[in-house]
């Protein structure tokens, strides 16, 4: 009994302590190394118990215990041991449908306020379901690449590993599932969310052109996207660049597993100009653009109290330099993928509206904000301009 009062107060030490300055995942392993006593299974618990207090975002107000059995209740659906000490009249109901529990405790919760920055998100959302998809922990989404389907899925059912498909190329994985050991990431599949997919689908405009095609992946981060691209349009000259060298190596890494050696790359702020491209043009530019991620926060639920507002148009301020630095290296006829994992209309309408203002050119041929929040898949927005 005492150890699960032990988590309890750890997990408060945690929220207590923690103030968003980075990424949590990264905080609890900091904190969890000067805590060499506790076991790998008291380091999981706890975690979990953090990760699903933060995912109560601002709707449940008083003492951090209320909050805390209110994340249990709402979160799990297997009986608590801890919920089953302090409130066991909730551990008893624990497996009923989320509605159901959501209105035993009502007098508690305001669900709006899960996500509590909804006034700001992208027309043509279910508001209701977007705040209540933060209660449930994403899926792992893999994308399998050309000639691996049968190879993958085998694999799987060899191991034992539940997975759903989505598509042919598609499928879901519990979260909580290590497939690294089991499959050769990178080369035979890509661990890629589900919304993420359905960006290539936006590229079919650059299917079968017989010319070799030059594209620049300009905020490649590990280089998701290139692969992608390579996959989906084969015959490729490729250059990446993102902000910090470690990302490149990163990216160098990944591409080497992936068998991709057809690029080139190199490390550049495009918020301001980028003299290395001088007289070079591509036929498709990729700008996945940095954002404030809101539409991952299933993911990194921290983010629900520690994302201050003001951060929103600092990131809207920094797309548009970042496109209006970009574009210009555009070849006639070529394509601009304009792409963001947020759900922020300022930094994706507002972003397209910016770039149909300043480059008439660019004919919009298409926008999507690619719904994942009802697959347990991350929320993203894509828009794709041709110059014309």
């Amino acid at each position: 009994m005492s150890r699960y009062y032990s988590y309890l107060n750890t997990a408060k030490e945690v929220v207590s302590n923690y103030k968003g300055e980075i990424p949590l995942a990264i905080w609890l392993k900091q904190f969890f190394a000067t805590r060499k006593q506790m076991g790998s299974r008291d380091r999981r618990e706890v975690a979990s118990m953090v990760y699903q207090y933060y995912r109560l975002g601002k709707s449940v107000e008083g003492s951090f215990e209320t909050k805390m059995m209110s994340a249990l209740f709402l979160c799990r659906t297997e009986p608590s041991e801890l919920l089953q000490l302090l409130k066991p009249e909730w551990n008893e109901q624990i497996s009923l449908p989320l509605s159901e529990k959501i209105k035993l405790i009502a007098n508690l919760l305001s669900p709006e306020l899960i996500f509590p920055f909804t006034d700001y998100i992208q027309e043509g959302m279910d508001k209701e379901a977007f705040n209540l998809s933060h209660l449930t922990q994403p899926d792992l989404f893999i994308r399998i690449r050309p000639s691996y389907q049968k190879q993958v899925k085998n694999k799987l059912e060899t191991n034992g590993i539940s997975f759903t498909e989505i598509t042919d190329n598609c499928l879901s994985i519990s979260n909580t599932t290590s497939i690294d050991t089991i499959l050769n990431i990178d080369k035979e599949a890509v661990i890629q969310d589900y919304a993420s997919q359905l960006v290539g689908d936006l590229l079919t405009p650059l299917l079968n052109n017989k010319n070799t095609l030059k594209i620049w992946d300009c905020c490649a981060a590990s280089g998701g996207k290139s692969i992608m691209a390579t996959d989906i349009l084969g015959n490729i000259n490729l250059t990446a660049s993102d902000v910090r060298s470690s990302i490149i190596q990163n990216l160098r890494k990944r591409l080497e597993r992936a068998a991709i050696t057809r690029y080139q790359s190199f490390v550049a702020d495009i918020s301001l100009p980028a003299p290395q491209l001088k007289g070079h043009l591509f036929d498709l530019i990729i700008c996945d653009a940095p954002c404030t991620g809101s539409g991952t926060w299933g993911r990194t639920p921290e983010n629900l109290i520690h994302f201050k507002q003001e951060t929103i148009q600092q990131f809207s301020t920094l797309q548009q330099k970042i496109v209006s630095n970009t574009i210009p290296q555009l070849a006639q006829e070529g394509y601009f993928l304009y792409i963001t994992c947020s759900v922020f209309d300022a930094e994706n309408d507002t972003v397209v509206s910016f770039i149909q203002q300043q480059f008439p050119e660019l004919k919009l041929q298409t926008k999507s904000l690619l719904i994942g929040y009802k697959k347990r898949a991350d929320t993203m927005y894509a828009a794709l301009f041709k110059k014309e």
